[in-house]
């Protein structure tokens, strides 16, 4: 499966991608290595994945505190 600075033939790294907010949401360097991010609408960050396969969620209450957390570590 391609990248998407390979799908869109992006020559110039990092290719990084923002939100309307300002949060980084993917980045990509030119060997292929590449992370998103998603943020909820408080700006917390709520969901990663990057191409080593690792991954993690996160939930947060009305007051930013963090509340839930997994990995794709701790679910072995």
């Amino acid at each position: 499966m391609k990248t998407i600075a390979q799908q869109l033939n992006v020559t110039e790294f990092p290719f990084i991608i923002r939100d309307k907010n300002g949060n980084q949401i993917y980045f990509e360097d030119s060997k292929g290595y590449w992370y998103k991010k998603e943020y909820d609408s408080n700006g917390n960050e709520i969901y990663q994945e990057n191409s080593n396969g690792y991954w993690s969620k996160s939930k947060f209450d009305s007051n930013g505190n963090e509340i839930y957390f997994e990995d794709s570590e701790s679910r072995r």
